[in-house]
């Protein structure tokens, strides 16, 4: 079946009256991938959002009322599981051959919006939206909240995953360089063609600043439109009042790149 195409949609229990839910399956390099589509019930030319979860199988599992919490705003907002994930094939590689699970999810809710298409990313979702900006060409935004950027800083920094890494990578950055740099998006952020939004707590000890400084300087370098959010007081996690007001700024930056 062809990348992108549709093969099921139910409908799934909403936490937002405003908000329609559906649990989609859809077909990615051979494989049948599930994702959460949100759709605004009030009619209109909605944008997409491509919401990408961060974490690995059930940690940082796609959250209902998180994705309603865009589409409350007048987006369509659909977030892919990733492969091997709530039933879907394959295996999780954690930004290996997955990431095309992102990029053909674009082609899903292109479906279901009016064509233009801002990448949203919260942590481990940060590298899977930056290879969907460098291997698509129709991205509107991308957005990288606690976004990882780099596979090695992340084995650096968290000793938590080292185990999982080295299982999916063949080893560690010392004796499996080629698999990490594969995943390193930085190597070919020059092909990214869309605005970029940093937003990152500084207190951040689950993916740490560094990693948005990376990006930062990445994007720098070869002199691609950016904006840095820093928040001094804040962790991985923001305070339920800052999250929302966040939310609300990520939506009207978006809009402005629309323009």
């Amino acid at each position: 079946m062809k990348n992108g195409t549709i093969r099921s949609k139910r409908p799934y229990p909403s936490p937002n009256p405003h908000v329609r839910l559906s649990e989609i399956v859809y077909w990615s390099e051979g494989l049948r991938v599930k994702g959460m589509l949100a759709e605004p019930k009030k009619k209109g030319s909605n944008s997409g959002i491509l919401y990408l979860r961060g974490g690995i199988q059930s940690i940082g599992m796609v959250r209902p009322a998180r994705i309603a919490q865009f589409a409350a705003q007048g987006f369509v907002v659909f977030a892919p599981y990733y492969r091997g994930n709530r039933g879907g094939e394959g295996r999780d590689e954690f930004a290996g051959e997955d990431r095309w699970d992102a990029v053909h999810a674009v082609d899903v809710l292109k479906k279901f919006s009016n064509g233009n298409v801002h990448l949203l990313a919260f942590s481990r979702g940060g590298i899977m939206a930056l290879w969907t900006a460098i291997l698509r060409q129709d991205i509107t935004s991308v957005v990288t909240w606690a976004g990882v950027t780099d596979t090695v800083l992340t084995y650096k920094e968290r000793p938590d995953m080292r185990r999982m890494m080295k299982r999916l990578y063949g080893g560690t950055p010392n004796t499996a360089l080629t698999q990490f740099e594969e995943r390193n998006p930085l190597l070919r952020i020059e092909e990214n063609t869309a605005p970029v939004l940093i937003i990152h707590g500084l207190l951040d000890d689950n993916v740490s600043p560094g990693q948005a400084h990376l990006l930062e300087e990445a994007l720098k370098l070869k002199d691609q439109p950016h904006e840095t959010w820093y928040f001094p007081d804040y962790t991985h996690f923001f305070p339920p009042v800052a999250n929302w007001k966040t939310v609300k700024a990520v939506c009207l930056w978006m809009r402005e790149k629309e323009k």
